[in-house]
């Protein structure tokens, strides 16, 4: 079986996803200084609200950083859709002073920085999250965050996901002044070099001749799921759609039938609630429910996925999407697909 230990390592999704946990530990000691300097000027705007403008992989990561805003900030997030700003030229004046949060790997998107210059001139302040410092977004935000996740090849984003959701999680931690969070993240690496090495392949069979699935997550998972949908449509053209643990019993559980897979990444805080029977009901009517999360939760589980559950939930939550990074590799290549050069799909996506 191909995994992100073998012969899934000659492709550069691989490759590249096994360096995020030296990218990340990298960024977080380069980025100290900066990001107490950015807490602090965001703590003392006392803003009524946030907001996060991004596309694709980086709005997973952007509705990460509201999950974490909204449950450790006290600040409520709004995602501020691009073409608000880039066609309609609308941008409410309510933006004023207000952090507006943009998040691009290449920083070079014209819809984001149409969208992010319009909501400047409302009096937003921009705080850009980018893989490339000399890009167009970075130059344009009032707060440059770099993710240091150094450059990527592949079209499908990896190591650059992960370090911007570090790079989120430190933000907030110094924004809120959440010393267990911070604490947390000083061992970030040890955590994804773990996540690494636990070995999710085994799904593979699972989902080889899949053509539709759920991907269920809540909280802190429910981005890491909205990834990981991504990621299987993108890598492997499986049809799969992330829901809320939730959610999904208000109508979309109804798509779910005999042998039909599902793929839950269980959150381990309070989030928690309800898993464990969601599940059951799944299996119940012949689901495959690939489950990774607290063993209680997922022992309905057809198939439970290794991990480490005793982490913080936020560094948690990032440890998934590194180990789910090598399931999405080895199914890719066992469908027959290059994870490294989808069809139709440039690695800078260029829209209005």
């Amino acid at each position: 079986m191909i995994s992100m230990q073998d012969g899934g390592c000659a492709t550069l999704m691989a490759r590249e996803a096994a360096q995020a946990p030296e990218r990340c530990a990298a960024q977080i000691a380069r980025n100290a200084d900066l990001m107490r300097e950015a807490g602090a000027r965001l703590r003392a705007m006392a803003s009524p609200f946030a907001a996060t403008l991004a596309r694709g992989s980086s709005d997973q990561a952007a509705a990460f950083a509201k999950v974490l805003l909204e449950t450790r900030a006290d600040m409520p997030t709004l995602s501020h859709a691009p073409s608000i700003g880039s066609l309609y030229k609308a941008t409410s004046s309510r933006f004023k002073d207000v952090p507006l949060i943009a998040i691009s790997q290449s920083g070079r998107s014209p819809d984001l920085i149409a969208a992010a210059a319009d909501a400047r001139r409302q009096g937003a302040l921009v705080v850009a999250i980018v893989n490339d410092a000399a890009s167009p977004l970075a130059e344009m935000g009032d707060i440059c965050i770099p993710i240091h996740a150094e450059p990527e090849t592949s079209v499908a984003a990896t190591k650059s996901f992960i370090c911007t959701l570090v790079a989120l999680a430190h933000l907030v931690a110094e924004w809120s002044k959440d010393a267990a969070l911070l604490e947390a993240l000083g061992s970030i690496d040890e955590v994804l070099e773990a996540a690494v090495a636990a070995d999710w392949t085994g799904a593979v069979p699972l989902l080889r001749d899949a053509r539709n699935m759920l991907v269920l997550g809540r909280g802190l998972t429910l981005p890491i799921a909205g990834e990981a949908a991504l990621k299987f449509k993108e890598t492997s053209s499986l049809h799969a759609e992330a829901f809320s643990i939730a959610e999904v019993a208000h109508g979309p559980m109804t798509l779910i039938g005999e042998s039909d897979p599902v793929l839950a990444l269980g959150p381990i805080d309070e989030a928690r609630a309800g898993l464990r029977e969601r599940l059951e009901d799944f299996r119940a009517r012949g689901a495959q429910v690939i489950a990774a999360g607290h063993p209680h939760d997922v022992a309905a589980a057809t198939l439970a996925l290794p991990g480490a559950w005793d982490l913080h939930p936020v560094v948690g939550a990032i440890a998934q999407i590194q180990s789910f990074y090598g399931l999405a590799n080895a199914l890719s290549l066992a469908r027959g697909r290059d994870p490294d050069a989808p069809p139709h799909l440039a690695k800078v996506t260029r829209t209005l």
